[in-house]
């Protein structure tokens, strides 16, 4: 039973389908979707028992909550800078019982403080993928800051991921396939260098709609392009792939 006083108004719990996790969420808010999941698949198996992790633009945690059920990292620290959504991530750690495993921080990453450089193994993020005046911006604030570069740019987050990440550190992105010259040339640029790259597709006869991109600090030159991800079949199914990411560990 859910005690539901940690609920506030507009808020519902949303079970994660892993190790009996729930999180907690805003419905006039930005709600985590599918490219938070699969970049959690996407990073799991790269990520070791003795990680620290960092996961920038966390919104409601829900990165960290599902990578602790997939991995065995040693810690996770989070930043969000929208109190609001930052707290609502807090409770849901608390809920689960992972105030140990890990930390929300309110905090603008551009901001980040020097004791965080050079400290991590690994940093995720699911950012802002619009460009403010090259889409409308939502006029529900959260969801704006959540969906467009308002609060940090593209290059920022690159930036701040490089400082935050040790020597052969690995870098873990979702995006948009349209930004990929930029989100590659920005890597380089920040000493990240490209090591993986996956494009996810609606369907087969689509375009993509995501891309999932692996950097390694101060890493060899090379790449390597993965299969492509198809989510749904002909028939508006999940492809197997993916159900079995949704399906109870």
């Amino acid at each position: 039973m859910v005690n539901s006083d940690l609920l506030k108004e507009n808020e519902k719990i949303d079970s994660l389908q892993r190790n009996g996790y729930s999180i907690i969420q805003d419905s006039t808010r930005f709600c985590f979707g599918m490219d938070a999941v699969l970049l959690t698949e996407f990073a799991k198996d790269r990520i070791r028992n003795s990680d620290e992790v960092l996961d920038l633009c966390t919104g409601t945690g829900i990165i960290p909550i599902l990578l602790r059920a997939k991995t065995k990292a040693k810690h996770f620290t989070a930043m969000e800078i929208q109190e609001e959504v930052a707290d609502m991530a807090r409770r849901s750690v608390a809920m689960n019982n992972l105030n140990e495993d890990i930390e929300i921080l309110t905090a603008d990453l551009c901001e980040m403080s020097k004791s965080y450089y050079n400290t991590f193994d690994v940093v995720t993020v699911n950012p802002p993928y619009m460009i403010p005046g090259k889409a409308l911006v939502n006029p529900n604030s959260s969801k704006a800051i959540a969906r467009h570069e308002i609060k940090c740019t593209l290059e920022d987050v690159i930036r701040q991921s490089s400082k935050a990440l040790k020597s052969s550190g690995r870098f873990f992105m979702v995006h948009k396939p349209e930004r990929l010259t930029e989100i590659i040339t920005l890597m380089k640029e920040k000493k990240i260098e490209p090591k993986r790259l996956r494009m996810v597709y609606p369907r087969i006869v689509d375009e993509p709609s995501m891309i999932l991109i692996e950097g390694i600090k101060c890493g060899n030159q090379g790449i390597r392009i993965e299969k492509p991800l198809i989510i749904y079949d002909e028939n508006g199914q999940y492809m197997k792939e993916v159900s079995d990411i949704y399906e109870e560990a």
